[in-house]
């Protein structure tokens, strides 16, 4: 399935997001790479972002799905903050998933939060390309 392919009538907007101190967006840039080669249109912020920052651009871009990409650590304070703004701005239907150095037992804790699937490094695209589309096919009907 295209990302054209949806229920949206459109391509499947995506927002790439590296939040806090991490530098490092080389696996970010790869996936937003893949995403766009899947057909969904890619909003990348670039580095240092607030999670304040993140759910606005969300906002005013009109996202399906958030994509925070942490290798620095801070996944148990930044996604929790992320989905909380999000549940504020009531982005009830806008998929927050990501990736990075998240050991197991923290991607539980932030599945029960709310937080979709989370990919470790290594991880082969067409997975996440496909997380994506289905969950899109299945929350995202206009």
């Amino acid at each position: 399935m295209t990302a054209e392919n949806n229920e949206l009538k459109r391509p499947i907007r995506v927002l790439v997001a590296k939040v806090g101190l991490d530098g490092h967006d080389r696996g970010a840039k790869v996936i937003a790479s893949f995403l766009r080669n899947a057909g969904m249109e890619v909003i990348y912020t670039g580095l240092h972002q607030t999670p304040e920052s993140v759910v606005n651009t969300a906002l005013q871009e009109d996202v399906d799905v958030i994509g925070l990409s942490i290798l620095s650590g801070a996944h148990n304070t930044a996604f929790p903050k992320v989905i909380k703004l999000m549940k504020e701005k009531q982005l009830d239907d806008v998929l927050l998933t990501g990736g990075g150095i998240i050991p197991d037992k923290d991607m539980e804790e932030l599945n029960k939060l709310g937080v979709g699937k989370l990919f470790p490094p290594g991880t082969d695209t067409h997975i996440i390309v496909e997380y994506i589309q289905n969950w899109v096919k299945e929350h995202r009907k206009f």
